[in-house]
């Protein structure tokens, strides 16, 4: 079997950045007045900076697939001909701009440089682009390509807008005595943000500069035991089943807002942390790992208050990764859903920190219904 490697890394942020003071600017006031629950779930969340593809009219500025196919065209500035030898695009998002086509074929749409290639577009949320970087990953491993590009993105704002965001309803005593309330669908106005990462994968490593080898990448979902925690598109039942857009009259998906994000904060709370240190413990035995084996911890979090849980978490079922191990960039570029993983990679390869040797060790959560995507990284 072929080794793998991340040769290049690249990024596309739509726009400025935009400050916590001015969120509302871009996305709107519901019924005219500031959010209250604002400035507590920032607080939770620790995140300063986010983006938008929109103006300050709410106007979108750029699609998904189109913020994609920039990240990918981006790895190839300095050398746009050899956009034309990739053989795969694998493209994972959580907020495609359409149902049909698939998200990945549109960003192909974008790259009218390449050839007529093998397109996929794994679903899902956030472990959508680990799916994605999986599926390169495979390809390339079984020698049916030399190369593949990967990628994660997400255009959430257009979701967030105030004109068709519904507001929920939340007291300000209840969100300071338990942080959990505020993870409705209000606190996704706060922490989401738009981008996309692309990543050029190759079985071999580049001969001048670093690569990252990709030494295995795992999944796990518990959907076989739990209820659906995060959804759109869909209502949840009473009984903990979840029905779907095309059961509901047009009447019914507007005034029920089944198109906006939800989450069931009681699953939330109860099990996202875990769920997903038990499956820690269950590849370090596997693999033989222990907590001292890694140099860096790249654990995509969606607001900082699940930090410390994490933390806690690994130190229990892995032995512990200490604080100064862990690299995030949430607090700069927001939560950008299944790009996140992609971001961090992408800041730590250009930050000059790497050295041969150290290992890396990935760590993406999905609420949805509680999917999680692990992977080790060498440096090399």
């Amino acid at each position: 079997m072929n080794q793998v490697y991340i040769n290049s890394t690249s990024k596309f942020f739509p726009n400025n950045p935009v400050s916590n003071d001015e969120m509302e600017e871009y996305l709107g006031y519901i019924d005219g007045r500031p959010s209250k629950s604002k400035k507590i779930v920032l607080r939770n969340n620790g995140i300063i900076n986010r983006y938008y593809a929109l103006d300050k009219n709410g106007k979108s500025t750029h699609t998904n697939a189109e913020m994609t196919a920039l990240a990918v065209k981006e790895l190839f500035k300095n050398d746009p001909e050899k956009i034309k030898e990739i053989e795969l695009l694998s493209c994972g998002t959580s907020s495609p701009d359409q149902v049909m086509p698939s998200h990945g074929v549109m960003a192909h749409g974008w790259l009218p440089e390449f050839e007529s290639i093998e397109v996929v577009s794994p679903a899902g949320v956030c472990c959508a682009g680990m799916h994605a970087l999986k599926f390169a990953y495979l390809a390339i491993k079984a020698g049916e390509v030399k190369n593949a590009i990967a990628t994660g993105s997400e255009r959430f704002s257009g979701l967030l807008v105030s004109d068709v965001f519904e507001e929920e309803a939340q007291k300000l005593k209840e969100m300071e005595d338990n942080p959990f309330i505020a993870f409705q669908k209000d606190f996704l106005r706060w922490m989401l943000s738009d981008g996309a990462s692309a990543f050029l994968m190759s079985d071999k490593p580049n001969p001048d500069g670093l690569s990252l080898r990709v030494d295995w990448i795992e999944g796990a979902s518990y959907a076989n035991v739990m209820d659906t925690c995060m959804y759109m598109g869909g209502e949840k039942m009473e009984d903990g089943s979840l029905k779907g857009f095309m059961d509901y009259t047009p009447e019914e998906i507007m005034n029920k807002s089944i198109f906006s994000v939800k989450q069931d904060i009681t699953l939330l709370s109860d099990n996202i942390v875990h769920l997903g240190g038990k499956k820690i413990k269950e590849i370090f035995d596997k693999k033989g790992l222990t907590a001292g084996d890694i140099d860096y911890f790249l654990p995509h979090i969606s607001s900082d208050f699940f930090k410390s849980k994490i933390y806690d978490l690994v130190e229990f079922y892995g032995g512990g990764i200490p604080y100064e191990k862990w690299f995030i960039n949430l607090y700069t570029v927001g939560n950008v859903g299944a790009a996140s993983v992609y971001l961090m990679i992408d800041e730590l390869f250009h930050s000059g920190k790497l050295k041969k040797g150290d290992r890396l060790l990935l760590l993406v959560p999905e609420s949805a219904r509680f999917s999680y995507m692990y992977a080790m990284l060498t440096v090399c």
